[in-house]
């Protein structure tokens, strides 16, 4: 007999929030093969076949949920006052600044850190500014959530981040059981979600260099906001705290590494190059530009406006009320906001969910083998953009007789 639940997709989001409403205690959430995290039913027989999960599910739906008080599309640039926050976060510091008004406004805030035992992102929750301080920077893996969303308590007050999908499924969530007055739900503009198998193979070649890392960044600044495609990883015998180790070009005494995207950096080759992405970023994603169940959406604000602007600067969409209101406090107060137009927030996001590399069977199948992420560049990376330069060619043909 065909149960009501999620075990009717072969593959989803992943975004952990069906885990948290079962009311049996039957999801959990496992990595795949290909380095996803997935919901897994565990006992089928003890299914009530309630179907809580599929109504909360952003992948069983079509369109993203709607928002309530939803006030229309305002976007801003912006960023931090603080130039600390500002050059520790990856673009202008707003994200870090909502999570902290939202704690002194008695809030406890979700987001997402890295945990270099585990060697993943995790969704955590806070309840003070410092313990959400680990949440400053991005984190291009998959984030394991559904600890983090099982302990939320939806009678309080709480400011939950996350990929679009995950708060997507959230709003849907909170929706349900009626208590979305109590939530101030943030997203942001997505590229897709790498698999796991790229990043333990990327760590344990960087780990070889320089021991076991206590700390990496994803996007250090160090080189200013424009380039800042830079992985960093240090290692040092004694337990860092998040302000001793964030900035590593002041530590000269540790052992780091860092490469740069202009200089070929293999991870960011790899997921900039969608050769390992989810297979929803491919054919699922309905989250591009601003399509979003969030109150605000947050991202660099790339493209030519800002071009000349090397410190970070902050893309912020507000959809509802709720988060004009989040806007209109910092902006009395902590952070710089200036009203812009859509075409100008959206400039240089995805417009569409990338493409699938038709190398990308056998490039998991290299993640999964014993060969060195270099060789699998080199080889497959290699053939494909050698395949598409005649398509190239064909398109810059066509562009040049359009214009």
């Amino acid at each position: 007999m065909n149960k009501n639940n999620i075990s009717k997709f072969d593959h989803c989001y992943g975004c952990g929030v069906c885990v948290s409403v079962c009311p049996v205690n039957i999801i959990c959430f496992k990595e795949n093969d290909n380095g996803f995290y997935s919901p897994i039913i565990e006992d089928q027989e003890r299914c009530t076949n309630c179907g809580l999960c599929l109504k909360i599910c952003a992948f069983n739906h079509k369109g993203v949920s709607n928002k309530g008080n939803n006030s229309g599309l305002l976007a801003f640039a912006a960023h931090s006052n603080n130039e600390v926050v500002r050059q520790r976060c990856s673009s202008g510091g707003i994200g870090f600044e909502i999570g902290k008004l939202m704690i002194e406004h008695g809030y406890k805030a979700c987001g997402v850190k890295y945990n270099p035992e585990l060697r993943r992102a995790e969704h955590f929750v806070a309840e003070k500014t410092e313990k959400f301080q680990p949440s400053i920077g991005s984190k291009y893996i998959p984030s394991y959530s559904s600890d983090a969303f099982s302990i939320i308590n939806c009678k309080e007050k709480n400011f939950v981040t996350g990929t679009p999908c995950q708060i997507d499924s959230f709003r849907r969530m909170i929706q349900y059981f009626k208590v979305e007055d109590k939530f101030v739900l943030l997203d942001f503009f997505c590229h897709g979600v790498p698999s796991l198998l790229l990043w333990n193979k990327y760590l344990s070649e960087v780990e070889s260099k320089i021991g076991e890392s206590s700390f990496v960044s994803w996007r250090n600044k160090t080189m200013g906001w424009q380039d800042s495609w830079a992985i960093c990883a240090d290692f040092d015998e004694e337990s860092l705290d998040w302000h001793d180790s964030y900035n590593l070009s002041i530590k000269g005494k540790k052992h780091f590494y860092q490469s740069r995207m202009s200089e070929g950096d293999l991870f960011f080759k790899f997921f900039l190059g969608n050769y390992c992405l989810n297979k929803c970023c491919y054919e699922d994603c309905k989250y591009k530009m601003c399509h979003s169940a969030a109150d605000i959406r947050i991202g660099d604000l790339w493209g030519k406006t800002y071009a000349r602007e090397n410190k970070g600067t902050s893309v912020v969409l507000s959809f509802t009320t709720k988060g004009s209101e989040i806007i209109e406090e910092l902006a009395a107060s902590v952070c710089s906001f200036e009203q812009i137009e859509t075409s100008v927030a959206t400039e240089g996001q995805m417009a569409h969910s990338a493409n699938a590399p038709w190398v990308k069977p056998y490039i998991f199948k290299s993640l999964k083998s014993n060969h060195s992420l270099e060789s699998i560049a080199r080889k497959w990376c290699r053939i494909y953009q050698i395949s598409i330069i005649p398509k190239r060619v064909v398109n810059k043909f066509k562009r040049m007789i359009i214009k």
